[in-house]
């Protein structure tokens, strides 16, 4: 049974969703799934835009086939040929040999490495600014490279104002029959997986988001339609999921709040960050609590560029600091977080040394990242006597989330 949705006029979406797969790129868990967007225009020339996972092949295949009614497919627009929209083009191609396809060269190339297109046929490099018509619409192609892979292009529709966005603006999550932003509370229930999906899909190229960006600005208005390869089409309310996409790739925190992050191995780690967690919400401060070791680091992320401020509360490990906050710390410089303020946090019954090596790491591996002092050192508990200290941190925490003292 075909399932599609109607666009705009002369489009429609033949994607499908997903709701087997649990880690996406066998990384990032996705309990509530993941949507692969395909579109397909009918005008004097039929032209399908990408493709999905090859798990998906076999229903985008009866999809268009049966919005198609006898046409030929004459196009295959292929803005980005990751696995998950690129394996199906295969199945596409068994059925419609002579589809013509236009791609980036570097998709191409991707193309034949992945072996996603083995019936020869005609291959079109589409470069920057380069205008394609197929009747009453026309697409005009920008190239896009590491949004989030090298060979992504976004194409502009001029007669709808739909811009193909590629991986840009995608979420996770299934789409479970709706299709618009405007269908779903996508500020409630949805912000929290698209902030997920951008910070550790395309978190580390935010200067070449910023680019991209610049080249949606330049087209100012005329932009009606934001359409992703994963997640809703954008038809209302275009400026507002812009401008988060402008602070994440900017690395601007969204809200001066504090990330709590702690790692204990016996408790008493965990009591001290709770703790603090009332000692901050008790000066006004908002704060998120998680533990290091059984939240997914996806998530950590996704936060960490959320918020303001890190307070990191972790153990001593072999005379190192614990090492699922080491992970937590590396993935956070892989994807190139910056201009934070840290707080810190140790605990060691016999040689507390987090705290130190953690400070080396923030002042020396992420840019642009402040040091709140002071310090709490706990050895094996926080007891009474040490309330002073967490008082002062606490204070110091907050002056600089409400912008009154260092780190601000």
């Amino acid at each position: 049974m075909q399932c599609v949705r109607r666009v705009a006029e002369d489009l429609w979406w033949v994607g499908a969703d997903d709701r087997h797969t649990s880690l996406f790129e066998n990384i990032h868990p996705i309990p509530q799934g993941v949507s692969y967007n395909s579109y397909l225009l009918l005008d004097e020339k039929t032209v399908l835009f990408d493709c999905v996972d090859w798990s998906a092949a076999p229903q985008l295949v009866e999809n268009v086939e049966s919005l198609l009614a006898g046409r030929e497919l004459d196009y295959i627009v292929l803005h980005h040929l990751e696995p998950d929209h690129g394996a199906g083009l295969w199945a596409v191609l068994q059925k419609w040999p002579h589809a013509r396809i236009l791609s980036s060269l570097a998709a191409q190339r991707f193309m034949d490495q992945f072996g996603f297109a083995p019936i020869p046929g005609e291959r079109i490099v589409a470069k920057e600014g380069e205008r394609v018509s197929f009747g009453k619409h026309a697409l005009t192609f920008y190239a896009a490279p590491m949004v989030h892979w090298p060979d992504v292009m976004v194409s502009f529709e001029e007669r709808e104002g739909i811009l193909f966005t590629a991986d840009a603006f995608g979420t996770f999550g299934c789409l479970n029959g709706k299709l618009f932003n405007d269908e779903m509370d996508f500020p409630g229930k949805w912000l929290e997986e698209a902030r997920r999906y951008y910070t550790n899909i395309v978190g580390k190229y935010g200067p070449q988001v910023q680019a991209l960006l610049g080249k949606a600005a330049a087209l100012g208005d005329k932009v009606k339609m934001l359409c992703p390869l994963h997640g809703p089409v954008w038809r209302k309310d275009l400026p507002w999921f812009m401008d988060k996409y402008d602070k994440w790739s900017r690395y601007e925190p969204e809200d001066r709040e504090v990330l709590l992050v702690y790692g204990s191995m016996y408790g008493g780690t965990e009591q001290a960050a709770q703790a603090m967690a009332i000692a901050l919400t008790e000066r006004g401060v908002g704060v998120s609590m998680y533990d290091v070791s059984t939240t997914h680091v996806s998530r950590l992320i996704a936060e960490s560029f959320r918020c303001s401020h890190i307070l990191l509360a972790s153990v001593t490990y072999n005379m190192d600091f614990y090492p699922p906050m080491r992970d937590y710390l590396e993935d956070m410089k892989a994807l190139a977080l910056k201009g934070r303020t840290f707080a810190l946090m140790e605990n060691g019954t016999w040689n507390p040394a987090a705290g130190k090596l953690i400070g080396q790491f923030v002042t020396q591996e992420l840019e642009s990242c402040a040091l709140l002092e002071p310090k709490v050192t706990i050895k094996s508990t926080l007891p009474a006597s040490q309330a002073e200290e967490l008082e002062a941190l606490a204070d110091a925490i907050a002056q600089s989330v409400k912008g009154q003292g260092a780190g601000m």
